[in-house]
């Protein structure tokens, strides 16, 4: 929202329960930055109250009133644009976090509204152009409007002041890092009508809240207020960098019609090709594999453990996985060998994982994974999301509660074998001729108890597929990674070219010796199976 309107949302927020404040009067604040208003009470109670009144009401696009020169930035001017550091949040109080903000502008063309809350009172942070060093971007300070805006805005803990460790920026988009300090996928506060027949529609961030932590907190809360045509909502997380980083989010919703697909704690991703799916590195690219996760992982309510590798699919795929009250799910970037990206600019083997884990029952529903084709590395493909049973109805309140995971080592894993790689090529017998059509799976697992079993284990790849032939089955142990290897062919028997669901794991005496390995593989038209 631009300060212009600063007069009506004054307005809204009195009726809603706010008390009336003076506009734009000076404030006592840090030295360098400048705020709007008067301090006015604040609490996650009110925000939930906003955000189910803003429901009861028609939606209203944001206005827009940024000016020409700022909308016209191309991704280098943009770039140019540099924070000052010395007109950080809190860049003055000896605090643990510090917070700096984006500029307007590129892709960022919806301003928010950012607040600080200090002692539960809640004063938004005014637009000023010292805050930030245009440098090489065709802008200047003082033609920039005083009421601009910010985009968003971004973290420093402090060990590292320079360095990033999480961001909010566009729609309901945020990343963060873990050890690597690495970005990589990123999350959303919510998903709707994703991967249908009709334009996804991306809900926005608002307004922020940042509440000023104690001086010895490794804690940051952070409100926000999120609102689209289907939705408004109240969201809170609280940020603990570590390792490997969490975030507690607590989340309400407020529906203002049916929603058809309504994506919980969605994650966003990009695949373009790996080990498994090589199909578009026909552009000849010297790095082996570039993709920001390989895999969805998956802890269903009855415990048992999945892996999906990830596929840049022909045509648009959508995968739904039904659970009941699931542990957690979660974009994955398992391997993380160089020699198996040689990326030495963008470093994909450093790139987050991303777990999510319920705090809460969630009920019925179902993890759903869309795979989006593309041919850049630049544009994210891969959404996995929740989506409950029940469809949200306009009037209810909808709450979920779950903690986020960002890093390379995630909290949960199998105890079971896991897999490590998927292969993909063309079936048969190595020195006799072929006879039809097939292709070859190949399927590395480690961990668990593999490492335990005696050479004369009796370990059976447990297969099976929606259509076509399994045939030339084997696992056989595999010393370099002290695991196994499954090995099969699958045949198609029609001239379908519908996906074929495949699921495989390893077993010894009827028993799960790893966790299930999923696959959707779609074979080619007829006269494409060359062999």
């Amino acid at each position: 929202m631009l300060r212009r309107d600063f007069l009506k949302a004054s307005a809204a927020l009195a009726a809603a329960g706010f008390p009336a404040s003076s506009l734009l009067a000076a404030a006592a604040a840090p030295e360098h930055l400048k705020f709007l208003g008067q301090p006015q009470a604040f609490d996650y109670a009110w925000l939930k109250g906003h955000a189910r009144q803003l429901a009861s009401q028609p939606y209203r696009l944001p206005e827009n009133h940024i000016p020409p020169e700022v909308k016209a930035l191309d991704w280098d001017q943009y770039q140019a644009i540099g924070y000052r550091g010395d007109h950080a949040l809190w860049a003055k109080d000896q605090l643990r976090f510090q917070v700096k903000f984006f500029h307007l502008g590129l892709f960022f063309k919806s301003p928010v509204q950012i607040y600080e809350l200090k002692d539960g009172q809640a004063q938004e942070l005014a637009y000023d152009p010292a805050m930030f060093n245009y440098g090489k971007s065709g802008l200047k300070a003082d033609h920039m409007p005083k009421d601009l805006g910010f985009a968003g805005f971004r973290v420093n803990f402090h060990t590292d002041l320079e360095r990033d460790i999480t961001a909010f920026l566009g729609a309901s988009y945020f990343r963060a890092v873990g050890a690597e300090w690495q970005y990589g996928l990123s999350a959303r506060g919510l998903a709707i009508d994703c991967g249908m027949d009709r334009p996804e529609e991306f809900p926005l961030f608002t307004s922020f809240w940042l509440e000023r932590p104690a001086k010895d907190s490794g804690k940051l809360v952070v409100y926000a207020l999120l609102d689209s045509p289907s939705v408004s909502g109240a969201y809170r997380f609280e940020i603990q960098p570590s390792a490997t980083m969490v975030m507690d989010v607590d989340v309400a919703l407020y529906p203002r019609k049916t929603i058809e697909r309504l994506g919980i704690a969605p994650l966003t991703s990009m695949f373009q090709y790996g080990e498994n799916d090589r199909r578009l590195n026909a552009s000849d690219d010297w790095r082996p594999e570039i993709h920001d996760s390989d895999g969805l992982s998956l802890q269903r309510g009855n415990g048992e453990w999945v892996w999906r590798p990830l596929v840049n699919p022909e045509h648009l795929r959508f995968n739904a996985y039904q659970d009941e009250n699931p542990r957690g799910f979660g974009l994955l970037q398992r391997d993380r060998n160089f020699d198996h990206y040689q990326d030495d600019g963008v470093f994909y083997d450093r790139r987050p994982s991303l777990w999510v884990e319920p705090k809460a029952g969630w009920g019925k529903g179902a993890v759903q994974l869309v795979e989006i084709p593309t041919l850049d590395e630049t544009f994210d493909n891969i959404v996995a999301f929740w989506n409950p049973a029940e469809k949200p109805q306009p009037g209810q309140e909808r709450l979920f509660a779950y903690r986020l995971h960002w890093g390379s080592k995630m909290p949960f894993s199998s105890p079971l074998a896991q897999v490590v790689a998927t292969r993909t090529g063309m079936g048969g017998v190595i020195g006799q001729k072929r006879a039809y059509y097939s292709r070859r799976f190949v399927i590395d697992f480690a961990g668990g108890d593999l490492a335990l079993l005696g050479k004369d284990a009796k370990v059976q790849v447990m297969i099976s597929a929606s259509r076509g032939k399994v045939e030339i089955t084997s696992a056989r142990p595999l010393d370099a990674i002290q695991g196994y290897r499954a090995m099969f062919d699958l045949k198609p028997v029609d001239d379908s070219v519908e996906p074929m669901d495949i699921r495989v794991y390893l077993a010894a005496d009827g028993q799960p010796l790893s966790e299930t390995w999923l696959y959707q593989w779609t074979p080619p038209a007829p006269a494409q199976r060359t062999f």
